[in-house]
């Protein structure tokens, strides 16, 4: 029997992954390692989380091996995570791989993009597409306090190497918080705009290794518009595709003459408030082989114990569209009952 992997024209699911909702699978999310460098205070506590035994996490071999068959299978993104991806050795070396399945799916990476300056010509030149850089603030006090780390001109050194070797537009993704940088969400939008980065706002998700998430304490996709709009003029664009982030054309606010880029945007991710759920097409596989099919699961796919046992292509491509068809209709936060996932994003992927 040909392969699912080796063949891509040969599938026993024409048309690609779907659900029992419609949905389908075409944007895989693969955690490159559950470490990170930095120890911000909404994902982990001071010391870290207990991380992975190495034999737990997957190889480079196995990771371009699984995702030889989900591309076989019609994924057409797929985006790197962690963690932190850039902690893991050889990530040019992988990210060239991946660029070489057939067919070739965009690749992007999120980072906190701490290394990013040492490491962003050898992304491009081995096949990466863009880049999404993790910043909260522009206040050096705020950010080491924020991260417990002192490094944010290695932040910024990161996001002008990422756009200078023309991983363009480059993405910022910010979670606010109320009492520590909201009301900086004005500043890091104009600072954005004149850079040319492309700036994107994000509700806090129950997600937390300490589990101390709150609705009550989380800022709203509404609150961050009320921010903004006084000092910005937006014009609402919506969802473009499956993309999780709202649109705003910024159509005029301060500094305007000096923004950079040819688009003026931002985007907001409300996926508490105006969940995105029945337009989901996103897959994750975690950076020990287990594969989620929403970010908030609880059940997941053993993918890495089968590939080990021995699976074939095909076995491991029906398992794969076994769990995609038992996705869940949505992420339930505002149901009765919800409970937080186990893991932590830094363990699932963001």
């Amino acid at each position: 029997m040909t392969s699912v992997a080796s063949d891509p024209t040969v599938s026993p699911w024409v048309g690609g992954l779907l659900d029992s909702f419609g949905r389908k699978a075409e944007d895989l999310r693969i955690s490159l390692t559950d470490k990170c460098s930095l120890r911000c205070t909404y994902c982990m506590p001071a010391e870290g989380l207990q991380w992975l035994a190495k034999d737990r996490v997957l190889s480079d071999e196995e990771i371009v091996r699984l995702a030889s068959i989900f591309v076989a299978l019609g994924v057409n993104s797929i985006r790197l995570t962690g963690g932190e991806p850039l902690v893991r050795p050889g990530v040019a070396e992988l990210v060239a791989r991946l660029s070489a399945l057939d067919p070739r799916p965009e690749l992007s990476l999120t980072t906190n993009a701490l290394s990013l300056a040492d490491k962003a010509a050898a992304l491009v030149s081995a096949g990466l597409d863009r880049v999404n850089v993790s910043l909260d603030t522009l206040d050096r006090a705020r950010f080491a306090e924020l991260t417990r780390r002192d490094r944010l001109d290695d932040v910024i050194a990161g996001l002008h190497a990422a756009a200078a070797a023309g991983l363009n537009p480059v993405k910022i993704n910010a979670v606010l918080m109320r009492e520590i940088n909201l009301a900086e969400a004005p500043e890091l939008l104009e600072w954005a705009l004149r850079a040319g980065f492309e700036m994107r706002f994000i509700e806090h998700m129950p997600l937390d290794a300490q589990h101390a998430w709150t609705r009550a304490d989380m800022v709203t996709a509404e609150e961050v518009l009320t921010v903004l709009e006084p000092r910005f003029t937006l014009r609402p664009i919506g969802h473009i595709a499956n993309a999780p982030a709202e649109e705003f054309e910024v159509l005029d606010g301060p500094g305007r003459a000096e923004w950079a880029a040819d688009q003026h945007r931002v985007g907001i991710i409300a996926s508490v408030t105006r969940p995105f759920c029945r337009d989901c097409d996103r897959l994750r596989l975690t950076a020990d082989g287990q594969l989620r099919t929403c970010l908030f699961a609880h059940r997941e796919t053993d993918l890495r114990g089968a590939l080990r046992a021995g699976a074939s292509d095909d076995e491991l491509a029906r398992m794969i569209a076994t769990a995609v068809s038992a996705k869940a209709a949505g992420h339930a936060i505002s149901a009765p009952g919800f409970r937080q996932p186990d893991r932590p994003m830094s363990a699932i992927g963001g």
